[in-house]
């Protein structure tokens, strides 16, 4: 049985790094900051980790692949950091996600999910944007997960993801009544293609979507130079909700805790009872979609 949860969706400021020090003292900040206004459930923006490449030589800062290859020495540091970070509040963190080394040396992005015990796995993106396969060389994962909470069962599609209908709905039939996407776009169309997709998801599976954003300017960065957006929650649109099905959402490029109530009990009321039921419907699809295409010539 679910329980109605604060979440926080986080718009969180890219930074120039002084020292390893700064940068646990910028997220324990936050995590408190986002604790003391009782939220449960906090989430991080896709590749927010990035900014630690500043804590390297500037020859490292401007290469991609060097740069992934020294965020390896600080993994087991970032890690750790969250789980004493979740543990001490008490809270669920979606850590900023990581470009993590595989023993066959390949990459895989992966979205790091902490509990308030300190325990913690993850989600790997599935897709890759051209610039994640093309420059970055960074392999797509395979498997999707699910996560069991105190409030119920969610899902991670990391940026990208998200504008593929069919992973989240997995998650969903699995499960997961909340999908978390964390994102991180340069462009206002960028991040416009990835909340349309979050808003999809919420639609077509009647569930909740925590969309988080990275935010600010690093030139001293080729990976993460540029970045904008809003973070936000996004709900079913039926009776029950907000009728544009947005929940909260925050300040354009304003660094800030983006915070909304969530009860994953209403997901499951507003499919039984809602003025149109886009979930139970899904499958009705089917038959039409696999059909050959009738082709009619008019005159």
């Amino acid at each position: 049985m679910s329980i109605p949860i604060k979440v926080a969706s986080g718009q969180y400021p890219v930074e120039f790094l002084p020292s390893w020090q700064y940068f646990e003292e910028k997220v324990e900040r936050l995590v408190a900051e986002a604790a003391a206004e009782e939220a449960t459930l906090l989430v991080f923006p896709e590749y927010s980790s990035m900014e630690l490449a500043s804590l390297f030589e500037e020859s490292v800062r401007h290469d991609l692949q060097f740069q992934m290859a020294e965020m390896q020495g600080l993994l087991s540091g970032y890690l750790e950091l969250h789980a004493r970070l979740a543990r001490t509040y008490g809270v669920y963190i979606v850590a900023g996600s990581y470009p993590v080394r595989l023993t066959d040396g390949s990459y895989r992005n992966r979205a790091y999910i902490f509990g308030p015990q300190g325990g913690y796995d993850f989600q790997e993106k599935i897709v890759m944007t051209r610039f994640e396969s093309e420059l970055w060389l960074i392999s797509y994962g395979d498997q999707l997960k699910v996560f069991d909470t105190h409030f119920g069962r969610i899902g991670i599609n990391i940026c990208y993801d998200s504008e593929f209908p069919l992973l989240a709905r997995r998650q969903v039939e699995a499960g997961a009544n909340l999908i978390v996407v964390p994102s991180c776009t340069d462009t206002p169309f960028g991040y416009h293609r990835v909340r349309i997709g979050c808003q999809a998801r919420a639609l077509e599976n009647q569930c909740f979507v925590v969309h988080s954003v990275l935010v600010g300017e690093a030139p001293w960065s080729n990976a993460i130079d540029h970045n904008v957006g809003r973070s936000a929650i996004y709900s079913p649109v039926d009776y029950g909700f907000t009728e544009d099905g947005v929940l909260a959402i925050g300040n354009w490029c304003e660094p800030q805790w983006v915070y909304g109530i969530v009860d994953l009990s209403k997901t499951e009321d507003v499919r039984v009872r809602g003025e149109v039921l886009n979930y139970r419907d899904w499958a009705n699809q089917s038959a039409a979609a696999s059909a050959e295409i009738a082709n009619i010539e008019l005159k």
